[in-house]
């Protein structure tokens, strides 16, 4: 016996929910924050029953996921429109603090996503490759970092990644104002130009 033929138009519409799921989901972890974002909360958004996102995902895992990836991407796509409008000095270690500029204004302007994005059991569980979906705007560092400082004895990417863990240790204190306390600096400005120096050395007079 042969299984029914899918209704005209239903591949579309499996899409288009899929597409829903995952907008609804962006839309509710910008504006409410992770904890938002329950299977229920989003299908209820979606305007669909709360066992419909099950078709296309899952587990919850796997549609946390889906939203994270969305992150990635704009996030890669405002480092890339930063970089390639830059003026001015163009050198690797202007590029790098454009870079890490672009990275701490999105964790701070977006901290939903943000928390989203790094989420241990996110990463962990590695639904649809989401730690490989990091690791092109990794390797845009990696190249400005060798290019910053060719003569150093440290491996690119092991540099890279103190100054990633640097930058991501500067966005979640900031958004927790402990480096305000700290420091009481207003902008992260100047925590940014240090942790380039720290990782560089100081800039060529």
């Amino acid at each position: 016996m042969q299984p029914p033929a899918p209704a005209p138009g239903s591949d579309d519409q499996d899409v288009g929910l899929r597409t829903r799921l995952v907008d609804v989901g962006v839309e509710l972890v910008t504006r409410e924050g992770i904890q938002a974002l329950t299977l229920r909360e989003i299908a209820r958004r979606a305007g669909v029953s709360h066992g419909a996102p099950r078709r296309h995902f899952p587990t919850h895992l796997s549609l946390l996921s889906a939203i994270a990836r969305r992150g990635f991407a704009d996030l890669a796509d405002r480092a890339a429109a930063a970089l390639d409008g830059a003026t001015g000095d163009t050198s690797p270690r202007a590029q790098l603090h454009t870079l890490a500029r672009t990275y701490l204004d999105f964790a701070l302007t977006h901290r939903g996503m943000y928390e989203l994005m790094f989420r241990h059991d996110l990463l962990e569980s590695n639904q649809l490759g989401l730690r490989e979906t990091s690791l092109p705007l990794f390797d845009v560092l990696v190249g400005l970092v060798t290019r910053a400082r060719p003569q150093s004895d440290v491996a690119p990417a092991v540099a890279a990644g103190a100054l990633w863990g640097n930058l991501h240790g500067i966005a979640q204190l900031w958004g927790w104002g402990s480096l305000t306390l700290a420091t009481g600096a207003h902008d992260v400005e100047p925590l940014l130009c240090a942790a380039l120096d720290a990782h560089l050395g100081p800039p060529a007079r």
